[in-house]
Formats: structure tokens, C-alpha cells, sequence
């Protein structure tokens, strides 16, 4: 089999195997690390969303159950509230898709992991604002800065990949969450959820239907951009000479 094949088995492998382990009784325990990683990159989106519409990114918190939130460092209104709400379900199958797309090499796969450790880093200096976030992320960034300086350039690549499958697919599992009469954050009921703001920004309710019709929209981002990712990915690996070869 040539490394163009290889590429895309890869992917594949990545891909089922994150399918299979999240439907076996213990799968999801082994995955928590990276669920916590999804809520950072559903946290960070939402930041990078509330820079963008001139409310500043104040800190952001993860908890144990994997829920999270992130703050404004001011309030903003109308459009902005709906891009902020927005942003996370949008955002984290992004992150994903752009990982799959980055890595069609063991060179390209080890700066996208070292890369992904920095970003963490610098999250967990400047906007990790509570103590599990900060060791939990910490702990992640350090695994990622060693998978990218150590690991062997096929298994380079594969880890690469299975991250960008993990945050796709957690952004499709955790979509089902806002079709729940109640949002759990740190065990504790809480307000409204981002469909529920996204729903009162734009339809000025927060009926079922309203809730449900942006969860729904997201679902579907989410399928689209992941096949997406794989498409773009898969061409990518097509057109490499030599995908997993070079260090």
C-alpha cells in the first residue's frame, strides 16, 4: 500500500475507532481527556467569537463533568449575543476540520500538535480562570508537546488525526445536550444554554421550537463541515508525495 492510501486509512481508523470506543461501557472514560479538550476548544471559540465582536475575552472555566463556560470581559447585544452563542457549536467541528486539513504529513502533524500545546499553554496563563481547568489543560498541552516531539512519524499523523476526529465528533455529541429540559454545568442546574440565547437573539423566544431549530441547524454545520474535512483531508493526502515519510 502506498503512503497516499496509508494517509487516508489513517483517517479512517481515526474516525471508527472514536465511534466504537464512545458506544462501548467504558469507552467513554477512556475519551474523557479528550471531551475536556472539546469543551476547551467549544470555550475557546466562544471567546475568540466575543473578541470579535468587541466584548473582549475575559476567562473561561472547565469543570469535571467536562461542562465549561466562558466570559465576556464586557456585554455587548443584538448580532454580537447571537455570533457569541453561536460560535461554540460552530466553532469546535472547525477546530477539527482545520486539524484534519493541517496534517496530511508527519511534518505538518507534528507542528499542528506542538502548535495545539502552545495555544493551551497560553490559555491556561491568560484565560483559565479555576484550578481543574488549569491542570487538566496543562496535563493535555504537555502530552501534546511530547506526542509531537517523540512519536514516530506514522503515529505522528494518527494522533493528529484522532484529535481532529474527537472534536468533530464530541461537537455532534454534545449538540444532543440542548434538546434536554435542563443545562447541567459543574452539577448544578443552570440558565439558559447557547441555543436557548441564540433562539431569544433571533426569534425573540425560547420555545421548544425555536431551542430545537438552532440545535438542529448546528447538527447539521456539524455533519457538513466534518465531511468537509475529510474530503479537503483525503484530496490533501492524494496530492502528497509523501504523507507520513517525512520528519
Amino acid at each position: 500500500m502506498n503512503d497516499d492510501k496509508a494517509q487516508l486509512r489513517t483517517l479512517a481508523i481515526a474516525l471508527l475507532v472514536s465511534l466504537v470506543l464512545w458506544n462501548l461501557p467504558f469507552g467513554g472514560l477512556l475519551l474523557y481527556p479528550f471531551k475536556l479538550l472539546a469543551t476547551w476548544l467549544h470555550e475557546l471559540s466562544h471567546g475568540v467569537a466575543m473578541i470579535a465582536m468587541g466584548a473582549g475575552f475575559d476567562h473561561m472555566l472547565i469543570y469535571r463533568d467536562t461542562s465549561g463556560l466562558a466570559y465576556p470581559a464586557s456585554s455587548t447585544s443584538g448580532f454580537g449575543v447571537a455570533v457569541i452563542a453561536a460560535a461554540g457549536y460552530m466553532g469546535t467541528p472547525l477546530w477539527g476540520a482545520m486539524l484534519l486539513v493541517l496534517t496530511p504529513t508527519a511534518r505538518t502533524a507534528r507542528w499542528a500538535l506542538l502548535g495545539l500545546a502552545l495555544l493551551l499553554a497560553i490559555t491556561v496563563v491568560l484565560v483559565i480562570d479555576n484550578r481543574f481547568g488549569q491542570w487538566a489543560m496543562t496535563a493535555t498541552a504537555a502530552v501534546f508537546a511530547l506526542a509531537g516531539l517523540v512519536l514516530p512519524a506514522r503515529w505522528r499523523v494518527a494522533t493528529a488525526h484522532f484529535v481532529a476526529a474527537q472534536a468533530c465528533i464530541n461537537a455532534l455529541l454534545d449538540i444532543r445536550v440542548l434538546l434536554r429540559p435542563q443545562q447541567i454545568i459543574d452539577g448544578q442546574i443552570a440558565g439558559a444554554s447557547d441555543a436557548h440565547t441564540m433562539a431569544l437573539a433571533t426569534f425573540h423566544t425560547t420555545d421548544h421550537w425555536a431551542v430545537w431549530t438552532w440545535a438542529i441547524v448546528w447538527l447539521v454545520w456539524s455533519l457538513v463541515v466534518l465531511y468537509a474535512g475529510m474530503r479537503v483531508a483525503s484530496k490533501r493526502a492524494e496530492l502528497s508525495e509523501s504523507p507520513v515519510a517525512a520528519i
